[in-house]
């Protein structure tokens, strides 16, 4: 059975800019990188180094010429925050596309964008 995310693909076009947005605007921290040697580049990036689960950067042009039935649109991917105003307003001071926060029967939500404007959300729980 399966118990636990362990992490999430995302297809990006720029992996540099990629990972320049998710460290320095957001906060996450690399993990690890690899290279095959091969042309294949993988980056891992976490809110912390303990997390349970990660977000590998992948190339979208070198993973679709390998596997061209992958659908490789943007994930949903929704992020809790116990600091919620506080990243809201951190985001929006460095220039990232964020939302309005809305009121949801769940909690507070907004979603941003990154440099290739896939969109994200975040939630503060009740």
């Amino acid at each position: 059975m399966i118990n636990i995310v362990g992490q999430i693909m995302l297809y990006v076009n720029n992996q540099d800019e990629a990972v320049k947005f998710w460290t320095e605007k957001v906060g996450f921290n690399v993990i690890s990188e690899q290279d095959n040697g091969q042309g294949m580049r993988w980056i891992e990036i976490a809110p912390t180094n303990g997390a349970e689960t990660s977000i590998v950067l992948h190339n979208k042009e070198l993973i679709s010429k390998m596997q061209p039935e992958l659908n490789l649109g943007t994930p949903s991917l929704l992020f809790f925050s116990n600091n919620f105003e506080e990243l809201h307003n951190d985001l929006t001071n460095k220039n990232v596309t964020v939302g309005e926060i809305v009121n949801m029967p769940t909690g507070r939500v907004f979603n941003f964008a990154d440099s290739e404007n896939n969109y994200f959300a975040v939630m503060e729980k009740k």
